[in-house]
């Protein structure tokens, strides 16, 4: 079976062009190319469609560690700074994966219930459903988040969570040249509870454009 052949078979869309002009095995590729938040996504899927893809065992494997690698610890097993920048890290990921995807639903499940979102133009607003609301009303579509290399730091809380800094960019896709790049920085309190991650306050402050 040719690599344009297996890629067709995948149960995710894989950009062909790109991944098979890579010059090393295709499983590597794909592993490459299956975004961290998404990985144990795509390994259910693939699981899935083992009768007809008995050629991927390489491939689960390697994802199985790819996704592993990227995983959320609980914070009673995360024993350095090390790992607790590794999951700080992933959480952001994770979090504006679904973001910038509008995925509400999942989008939802990083907040608590009564989250507090403290914002230096806007004020206070409290609730998980007004932050996905606000969410699908002002964000889909519109902007897109990127976090500001090198500023992410993670503090553990002991007992409670770990507090997230850092800066972060919006933009808005395919309106760059003539709306500004936002930039602001961000604090996130995040609750480790009954075996998840969520945040229970957000400060965001000090927006102003980015200088062209």
């Amino acid at each position: 079976m040719s690599d344009m052949e297996i890629l067709q078979q995948l149960p995710f869309p894989m950009r062909s062009d790109t991944i098979l002009a890579e010059p090393c095995p295709l499983s590597v590729r794909i592993v490459r190319w299956v975004k961290p938040a998404r990985a144990k996504e795509f390994l259910m899927k693939v699981s899935s469609a083992l009768p007809r893809m008995l050629w991927q065992f390489p491939l689960l494997f390697l994802l199985w560690a790819h996704a592993g690698g990227q995983a959320i610890q609980p914070l009673e097993s995360i024993k350095s700074q090390a790992e607790l920048d590794k999951t700080g890290a992933a959480l952001d990921a994770a979090l504006f994966d679904s973001f910038n995807h509008c995925d509400l639903e999942k989008f939802g499940t990083f907040l608590t219930e009564n989250v507090e979102f403290y914002d230096d133009r806007d004020g206070l607003s409290v609730g998980r459903q007004r932050q996905v609301e606000d969410l699908k009303n002002y964000i889909c579509g519109k902007v897109t988040r990127e976090i500001v290399p090198g500023t992410l730091q993670v503090y553990r809380l002991e007992g409670y969570g770990a507090m997230e800094v850092g800066a972060h960019r919006f933009h808005h896709p395919g309106h760059d040249d003539t709306e500004p790049v936002g930039e602001g920085k961000f604090i996130h309190l995040w609750q480790y509870k009954d075996g998840a991650w969520k945040i229970t306050r957000i400060i965001s402050y000090d927006h102003h454009a980015v200088a062209k």
